[in-house]
C-alpha cells in the first residue's frame, strides 16, 4: 500500500519505519486476539486446576523443559509470543514455567533451524538448539524459585480459579463466546502498549547501522560476549532477519559463542517487548526477567566460544 498506492520511496528508513510499524501492529494484534481467544476456548474444557497440573511438574525443570519444546516449536518473535505467554498466565500455569515459554519461543523455530543449517552447518545449528531449549528451561526454573508473582498486574492477569469452575458451558456457542469475552479484555487493555512497543521497534529496526553493531562488537575484546548481549537487546527483530547479521560477524573473526550471543540477545529480549510487557507487570519483573535471560545467553556465549574448535 505504501509504495504501490501511494508511490512512497522504499529506499527512505523513515518509510521502511512506517511500513514495518504498520505491519507489526496488524500481525501482533491480531495474534494477540486470536491466540487469547483460542486458548480461552481450549480452557472451558480445561479446567484452570488440570492446566496448572500438566504445566507443574512434578520433578523439577519437567513443565519448564515441556514449554521449552513448545517454545521451540511456535514461529513466533518476542513480541509475537507474548500473547501465548498471557493466556498462560491467565489459565494459572507457574509463573516461571510461562518464562520458559516466553524465552524459547522466539529463540528456537524451525525456519530459523533451516537457515541455520543453511549459513553455519549442522553441528553448530544443534549446538545453538540445544542452548537456546536450555537457556529457557534453567531461566525460567530460575524466574520460578524467585516467587516473583506480586509483580504481576493484577487486573490484566486473573489467576482466580473460582469463576472458571462456577461458569457452565452448555453448548459450543457459549464456549466460543467465554474465548471472544476473555480475547477482547485483553486486547483493550494492551492495544496501546503494543503500538508503542512496535514503534519504538521499528524506529531502532531501521535507523541502527548494522556496520556499527560490527565495529563494536569487533573491537570488545575479552568483554565481546556481555557488549554483544547487551546491543542485541535493545533491537528488535526475528533470528531469521539476524541470522546474516551473525554470519558476517563470525566470518569476519568474531568467535562463534559472541556472534550468536547477539542473535540470542536480538531474538528473545527486546525494547518493545518491555514495552508491551509492562502492562502485564511492574517494572521489577521485567528488569528481573531481561537480567537473568542476559545473563544465560552471556553465560552460553561464552561456553559456545570455549566449544568452537569441536564445532567447526
Amino acid at each position: 500500500m505504501l509504495y504501490s498506492i501511494f508511490g512512497l520511496d522504499s529506499s527512505s528508513a523513515l518509510v521502511q519505519s512506517l511500513n514495518f510499524f504498520i505491519y507489526d501492529s496488524v500481525k501482533i494484534l491480531l495474534l494477540l486476539f486470536f491466540m487469547i481467544f483460542a486458548i480461552g476456548f481450549l480452557r472451558t474444557y480445561l479446567p484452570q486446576r488440570k492446566i496448572k497440573k500438566l504445566l507443574s511438574g512434578k520433578k523439577r525443570g519437567v513443565a519448564n523443559f515441556a514449554a521449552s519444546i513448545f517454545g521451540a516449536i511456535t514461529p513466533f518473535c518476542s513480541c509475537s509470543s507474548i500473547p501465548i505467554f498471557l493466556g498462560f498466565l491467565e489459565a494459572g500455569v507457574p509463573l516461571g514455567v510461562t518464562f520458559s515459554f516466553l524465552i524459547t519461543s522466539p529463540l528456537v523455530n524451525e525456519y530459523l533451524v533451516i537457515l541455520m543449517l543453511g549459513f553455519f552447518g549442522w553441528k553448530i545449528t544443534a549446538a545453538y538448539v540445544v542452548s537456546g531449549i536450555l537457556i529457557g528451561v534453567f531461566s525460567g526454573m530460575v524466574l520460578g524459585k524467585m516467587k516473583l508473582e506480586k509483580y504481576l498486574v493484577k487486573d490484566l492477569i486473573s489467576s482466580n480459579s473460582k469463576l472458571a469452575k462456577e461458569r457452565k458451558y452448555k453448548t459450543i456457542r457459549h464456549r466460543l463466546l467465554f474465548g471472544f469475552e476473555e480475547a477482547s479484555s485483553i486486547t483493550k487493555k494492551i492495544w496501546l502498549w503494543v503500538l508503542a512497543g512496535v514503534g519504538i521497534g521499528a524506529l531502532i529496526h531501521n535507523f541502527v547501522p548494522n556496520e556499527l553493531i560490527q565495529e563494536l562488537i569487533n573491537s570488545s575484546g575479552v568483554l565481546a560476549v556481555p557488549i554483544a548481549t547487551l546491543l542485541g537487546v535493545p533491537i528488535y527483530g526475528s533470528c531469521a532477519a539476524i541470522v546474516p547479521i551473525a554470519l558476517v560477524l563470525f566470518e569476519k573473526g568474531v568467535p562463534l559463542g559472541t556472534a550468536l550471543a547477539f542473535m540470542m540477545a536480538t531474538a528473545a529480549l527486546s525494547i518493545p517487548e518491555a514495552v508491551m510487557l509492562r502492562r502485564a507487570m511492574k517494572l521489577q519483573l521485567i528488569l528481573i526477567f531481561f537480567a537473568i535471560t542476559a545473563l544465560a545467553i552471556i553465560f552460553t556465549g561464552y561456553l559456545l566460544n570455549f566449544l568452537q574448535p569441536f564445532l567447526a
